[in-house]
């Protein structure tokens, strides 16, 4: 077998779904399995598995036991060559994986591969691609100094490389993570004293120290919801302080900075600020990607506003007029007409623009997408 794809999930019922749906579509012309490994989620989601994706293997936990031990369960569970570490809110494009493993088959000395993130809105995620955090490091992040001055303080994101250029980087996100499940369990896999959060990096580097490169890959991009399984409340600053403060005891003999911790707190005020500003923005104006216009006539008395029909056969065509005319317009796209390559590649073009964007899933009654990457994502039900 040539890949595995492990997804850990707790309590994102639907954005599992979506993802699930989004593996299946890139994996028919590889020799692939799908395992998802649920932490003891409280909502249906281990019942949602058994019903509508037959072929995924499902384990199931008796506890949530963190991210790391879910991960390493569900790699020990896995028989390829490759396997895939993919968080639950994320949506892959269809050909994804057909394009990251021929990337990773041509080289020599692979560590781990990771590739280009956006968020709900369109927007590349810089954590991407990262470097090696040290305590200064993290704390120009943290602090905001690498949007002063890139060229001296923007090595937490490895600014050498674009968001648009592969190359060899440090450090890469939990949220995907493509590698040799031999090198995997080499280096021991996600280290268990870790809950949630620090253990991506530590792997990372752990690939490093065996002598092996890892990289960022440009030439597919996968939605990461980033805010829906991470909620950026007082829960998440102490974990994240807690698997910092572990790697840097690990790997540097150090302790946790003080400059990192007084990072974070900047970080957080500004990101809980952020995320109110943009959790708040209602459309005024819908646009649909499909070629159903009973769905238009549904959604339209959903909203109650007008819904504009935009069929897919005439969508590029149509694009520049329709989307040109808008203003806080949210953009929905029927996946039973479009392809999640295509809505990835619509996202990235409008970003930055007056949009927001939903999907409905292929055969699914609910849309579903995020706003910002710090708020929790929104599952309209039809």
């Amino acid at each position: 077998m040539k890949l595995s794809v492990v997804i850990l999930n707790y309590n994102v019922r639907y954005f599992l779904e979506l993802c699930v749906l989004s593996v299946q579509q890139a994996i028919p012309d590889i020799d692939a399995e799908i395992i998802v490994v649920d932490n003891n989620s409280p909502d249906d989601s281990c019942e949602m598995i058994k019903s509508r994706f037959r072929d995924v293997r499902l384990i199931e936990n008796k506890e949530n036991s963190g991210f790391p031990k879910g991960n390493n369960i569900g790699v020990a569970a896995a028989k390829g060559e490759y396997i895939c570490i993919l968080n639950p809110d994320t949506v892959v494009a269809e050909d994804t994986f057909s394009k990251i493993l021929a990337f990773a088959e041509k080289q020599n000395n692979l560590g781990i591969t990771g590739c280009k993130l956006i968020d709900g809105t369109g927007n590349f995620l810089p954590e991407s691609k990262r470097g090696l955090p040290t305590p200064f490091i993290s704390f120009t992040r943290m602090s905001g100094l690498y949007k002063l001055s890139p060229k001296l303080f923007g090595k937490y994101y490895a600014s050498h490389l674009s968001e648009n250029e592969t190359g060899e980087i440090d450090i890469l996100v939990g949220a995907f993570m493509l590698m040799k499940r031999d090198l995997y369990n080499e280096i021991g896999g996600f280290d268990e004293q870790f809950f949630m959060y620090g253990e991506d990096i530590d792997l990372s580097y752990s690939a490093i120290k065996s002598g092996k490169t890892n990289y960022y890959f440009h030439e597919t991009s996968v939605i990461h919801y980033k805010g829906e399984s991470t909620i950026k409340d007082e829960k998440y600053r102490k974990n994240f302080r807690d698997g910092m403060a572990i790697f840097y005891k690990k790997h540097f003999s150090g302790y946790f900075s003080f400059l990192l911790e007084m990072g974070m707190n900047l970080f957080a005020s500004a990101k809980k600020s952020t995320a109110l500003k943009q959790q708040n923005k209602i459309p005024e104006n819908y646009i649909l990607i499909s070629d159903d216009e009973n769905l238009q006539k549904r959604l339209a008395s959903k909203f109650q506003k007008i819904v504009t029909l935009l069929k897919s056969e005439n969508q590029k065509a149509l694009f520049s007029q329709t989307f040109s005319e808008q203003k806080n317009a949210e953009v929905i796209f029927d996946n039973n007409a479009i392809a999640f390559k295509d809505c990835i590649s619509v996202m990235q073009t409008l970003r930055n623009g007056n949009f927001t964007f939903k999907i409905l899933p292929k055969n699914r009654d609910f849309i579903i997408g995020s706003n910002s990457s710090d708020s929790r994502g929104e599952v309209i039900k039809l």
